[in-house]
């Protein structure tokens, strides 16, 4: 997809992911117009001056209201989840009607907003990029930071198909890798797979910092792995604050989790358990080593699925849900009208994830199914 549907899109927050999403919009895609809004004036001088946006204003600018009013299809909220009700509530006083999705690491608070605020909530399509930098702010905004990367996408059944085969479009065409998940449950994995690292990396900090001397010492032997494993802890405290207090219980509960576990290491050594210690570091390892095996794809092998499409509330949503649940990456998706009454939902998979468990899950589903190796196409 060379192209995207979308001609008119307001990126509202310039930081890094902001301004990320803006420059990368613009270079997939030369011809879409992209409008930045942020409270700093640097930020967006600088936005214009990069050429990642072809307008700019404050949030309660006339150019923003016009561009709103007028011309855009597409919001992109890449602001936190906090700020994001007074952007809903402003959208509707502009009567804009149409998709709105969001940045934010945190789901619950940001859905609960748009649906207290939203005539047609339909319209709100949550997102959240799995990407970061240790450099906050524009200044470390890049065109590649979203290069497969996982994009998580959370529609439910009132999504529009066609809304999602929009933002599917645009999300790949930016280089992400989209995969799908309930918004009910997109906070306790992301508190598992983000969230409690992070808090987990502040505190191997800390530790070092409690052992080093006044000239910090220390840290001039911290090999590769520890500047690896700890380099996010260099983000924005303000920011990860509030995803914690966004996120309270889910990170509460994986930090519980985690003392538990370590809590078994230090039982091991306490009890001269040699054995027991073995087999917690080859039960990670044996896990660990299984990861890219099983996650990475192979871009040469290409399997095209088609399933039928009936008249089932949410069918895009559920089946997309079923391709990530079982680590299926969707590089491609669009539905093909056969006649005025019949289509399929044509998906293009890498050759990642369990095909054999994806068929078992879609038929256990309901869904009728079938599946065609796929040539990449020169």
């Amino acid at each position: 997809m060379d192209t995207s549907r979308y001609k008119n899109i307001a990126v509202v927050g310039l930081g890094l992911i902001g301004a990320s999403c803006a420059a990368r919009i613009r270079q997939f895609d030369e011809s879409i117009r992209v409008f930045g809004v942020d409270t700093d004036e640097v930020t967006l001088v600088k936005a214009v001056q990069n050429g990642w946006v072809t307008g700019a204003s404050l949030p309660d600018g006339e150019a923003f209201e016009s561009f709103v009013r007028n011309e855009c299809e597409l919001v992109i909220l890449a602001t936190p989840a906090t700020a994001a009700r007074a952007y809903f509530e402003q959208l509707v006083s502009w009567g804009y009607s149409g998709i709105i999705t969001d940045t934010a690491s945190t789901k619950a608070r940001i859905c609960s907003d748009a649906a207290d605020v939203l005539p047609d909530i339909s319209r709100f399509i949550p997102g959240h990029p799995m990407a970061g930098s240790e450099v906050n702010g524009i200044e470390g905004a890049r065109v590649d930071l979203f290069e497969g990367a996982h994009w998580i996408v959370c529609p439910n059944e009132d999504t529009p198909a066609d809304d999602y085969l929009a933002l599917h479009e645009l999300l790949t065409g930016m280089g992400a890798r989209v995969i799908s998940l309930p918004r009910e449950d997109h906070d306790r994995a992301i508190a598992i797979v983000s969230h409690v690292p992070h808090f987990v990396a502040s505190s191997l900090v800390e530790l070092a910092a409690n052992h080093a001397d006044d000239q910090k010492a220390l840290f001039r032997l911290c090999a590769g792995g520890f500047k690896d494993s700890t380099r996010i802890a260099a983000g924005s405290p303000e920011l990860w604050a509030g995803i914690a207090f966004d996120n309270k219980k889910a990170l509460h509960d994986g930090l519980v989790e985690m003392s538990q576990i370590i809590a078994r290491f230090i039982a091991a050594l306490e009890h001269d358990d040699r054995a027991e210690l073995t087999a917690l570091l080859d039960h990670s390892a044996k896990i660990r080593r299984s990861i890219p095996k099983k996650w990475l794809p192979d871009s040469e092998n290409l399997l095209e699925v088609r399933i039928p499409m009936e008249n089932r509330k949410g069918m895009v949503a559920e089946v997309t849900t079923i391709a990530s649940k079982v680590g299926c990456n969707i590089q491609s998706i669009e539905i093909d009208h056969l006649t005025s009454s019949a289509a399929v939902l044509d998906m293009i998979l890498t050759d990642e994830g369990d095909i054999g468990r994806l068929s078992i899950e879609l038929l256990n589903a309901g869904f009728r199914v079938s599946l065609l190796p796929l040539s990449v196409k020169e």
